[in-house]
This record gives structure tokens, sequence and C-alpha cells, in this order.
């Protein structure tokens, strides 16, 4: 998955550089990885919002000799207007996507996500693959269903990792589907807590 290639790409910069953030850019959106006690976190911000969140595409690698645990809640956006937003459990973003979803927010998860973990931000097709995709996506019998079975397919969920283990997923803000500004990410977990470079 892309995830482990690229943290296998920066795990050994990474711990050359114990607790420094790295930033890059991959596919268009830009990365920041930070490592602790042999546990990778790197997240970029999706460019698009759904509903009332705003997203951030998110991978943890475990190279430590103990397992560890990853939930979305120890995600907050810390702003520079001192203002924090705690990340929104997946159960919650699905359960509101399951009141009110529609088709438009079946196709900006699923573009979105696809997005970020494949690249595909060249492809401009106006009448081919991509638009009978999305079509199909949504064309169920209840967009809301649809737009809730994306969202839990690509949510971060709580997840155990053991030692070599990666996960990715998305991690939601509840912004009002405004962008999350300016500031830093901040994540604590039993490894530490891991600050990112503002923004």
């Amino acid at each position: 998955m892309w995830a482990r290639s690229l943290m296998c790409a920066w795990m050994g910069l990474c711990s050359a550089a114990f607790a420094q953030v790295i930033e890059f850019e991959s596919a268009g959106l830009k990365y920041q990885t930070l490592t602790r006690s042999g546990v990778t976190v790197m997240f970029a911000h999706m460019p698009a919002s759904v509903r009332e969140y705003s997203m951030l595409q998110v991978a943890i690698s475990n190279g430590s000799s103990t397992p560890c645990v990853i939930r979305p809640e120890q995600f907050q956006f810390s702003r520079t207007d001192s203002f924090a937003i705690d990340a929104t459990p997946a159960r919650l973003v699905v359960g509101s996507l399951i009141d009110r979803g529609s088709r438009t927010d079946v196709i900006k998860l699923v573009s979105t996500y696809e997005l970020a973990l494949y690249g595909l931000s060249r492809i401009r097709s106006t009448n081919g693959y991509e638009q009978r995709r999305q079509a199909a996506l949504a064309e169920v019998s209840s967009t809301r269903l649809k737009a809730a079975a994306a969202a839990s397919a690509i949510a971060l969920v709580e997840t155990k990792l053991v030692p070599g283990q990666t996960t990715d997923g998305a991690v939601f803000f509840r912004t009002e589907g405004k962008p999350l500004g300016p500031g830093r990410l901040v994540v604590r977990t039993a490894f530490g807590t891991f600050e990112f470079n503002p923004e």
C-alpha cells in the first residue's frame, strides 16, 4: 500500500533525525512526518471538505518493539488563534452521513481519497471511466448509505498496530465545511506527543 512505501522511504531519514519533522511533497499534497519511540506518523491536508468536515490523510507505522494503539480522538488541530479542534470519531462522521449524506458527498469522499492514495491529480477526463465510476458509486438505493459506507471505508478507526504494521485513513475535523486554517497538528499517543510544524 502507498503508506508502506512512503513510510519505508522516510523511516531511515526519520530515525537519523530523531524528533525532527520532515516535510515533503507527493502527488501534489504536502506531507509532514515525525517519528517518536519508533512510531512514525505522517499526514497531509486533503483538498476537499465533506459536509461540515475537513479531512487529513494520515498514515502510521509501528517500528517499535511493542504494540501501539491509534485512535482518531488522539488527533487535535491547534490553530494559531489558540482554538483547538479535536478530531471527530469515525462513528460520528458515518452517522452524520447516514442522516444527511448525498451523491456529491460520495463523489468527494472517494475522489479526494483516491487522489491522496494514488496521485490521480493529472487525470482530467471529461467523458470516460472517471465519470462512469463516480456515477456508478452514487447510484444505489440510498445515497446516504453509500456516503456513510464511503466514509467508513476511508476513515481512520481505532487500530492496534503490532510491531512492523502500518495503517492509514482519513481523520475528520468538524469545521462547518471551512478549511482548518493556520495551525499545527498534535497527536497524543502512549509513545509520546507528536507536534508537527505550524502551517
